[in-house]
C-alpha cells in the first residue's frame, strides 16, 4: 500500500488543495490520502488562523465526497510542535507493515529541507512527492546537496512544462517524485481577503465548507 500525507494548515481548505490531492493521487497511483491539519499555534494565537478544531472540521467535509482521502487529527492533538519526521514517524507505527509513506509538499516548502528537522533520517523514513508552485522553479533544486545528479534540462523541462514527471532515486531506496501539476492559482490568503471584505468566494471552496465558514463566522476579521 502506498499512501500520501498532506499536511498543512488549511486556512480554510479549498479546491486547489483538493486539485493537488487529486493530481497526485492519480499521478502516483496512490492507494490513499491522508490530510493532517496542523495545530493551534503554541504559544500565541495568530489572528488570521482559525481555531484548529474549525479547521479540522471544514477539511472532513472538504474530503467527504473522495473515497480515497482520510482526515487525521495527528498534529492538533499533539501537545507539542509536531515536526515532519515526528509526524512520517507516528504514520509508520500506525500503518500495516509494508506499508509506503510519501510526504506531499509543495516545491517552495521543499526548498528549505535542508533547514528541517533530522533530515538524513527522514530520507530514509518516506518517499517525497514534490508539486510545482506559482513562481518557484525546479532548476532551483540544483542547490539541494542530497540529490542525485541531474542535468539541468531535466529540471527545465519540468519548469516548461515539456515533461510533467521525474523520479529521483535515493542512496536510502527512497524515492523523490517531482511533479510539474498544472497551474492552481488559489491561495488561502486571498480567500481569507475575500472574506474579510464581505466578497464572495464559492468559485474557490467546496460548497461544504462555504457554508461551514458562514455559520460559523470565520475569517471576518481584518487579515
Amino acid at each position: 500500500m502506498f499512501i500520501g500525507l498532506l499536511g498543512g494548515s488549511f486556512n480554510p481548505i479549498h479546491n486547489g488543495h483538493l486539485h493537488i490531492a487529486q493530481y497526485v493521487y492519480r499521478t502516483i497511483q496512490l492507494d490513499r490520502i491522508i490530510f493532517i491539519p496542523t495545530g493551534d499555534p503554541p504559544h500565541k494565537p495568530s489572528a488570521s488562523l482559525a481555531p484548529a478544531h474549525h479547521r479540522l472540521a471544514m477539511v472532513q467535509q472538504a474530503v467527504a465526497p473522495f473515497p480515497y482521502c482520510t482526515v487525521s487529527d495527528y498534529e492538533i492533538q499533539s501537545e507539542a510542535v509536531s515536526y515532519s519526521v515526528d509526524t512520517v514517524t507516528h504514520f509508520k507505527n500506525e500503518c500495516p507493515e509494508g506499508t509506503e509513506l510519501g510526504f506531499i509538499v509543495g516545491l517552495d516548502a521543499f526548498l528549505d529541507f535542508c533547514s528541517w528537522r533530522q533530515v538524513d533520517h527522514l530520507l530514509t523514513l518516506c518517499h517525497f512527492i514534490v508539486c510545482s508552485r506559482p513562481g518557484v522553479a525546479f532548476t532551483q533544486l540544483q542547490a539541494l546537496p542530497f540529490l542525485p545528479a541531474t542535468k539541468l534540462q531535466a529540471f527545465q523541462s519540468l519548469d516548461q512544462q515539456d515533461t510533467t514527471r521525474l523520479d529521483m532515486l535515493l542512496p536510502s531506496g527512497k524515492t523523490i517524485f517531482l511533479l510539474s501539476a498544472p497551474p492552481c492559482e488559489i491561495s488561502a490568503s486571498t480567500i481569507r481577503e475575500q472574506l474579510a471584505s464581505g466578497s464572495l468566494v464559492r468559485q474557490w471552496l467546496p460548497p461544504t465548507v462555504e457554508s461551514y465558514i458562514i455559520r460559523h463566522r470565520l475569517y471576518q476579521w481584518p487579515v
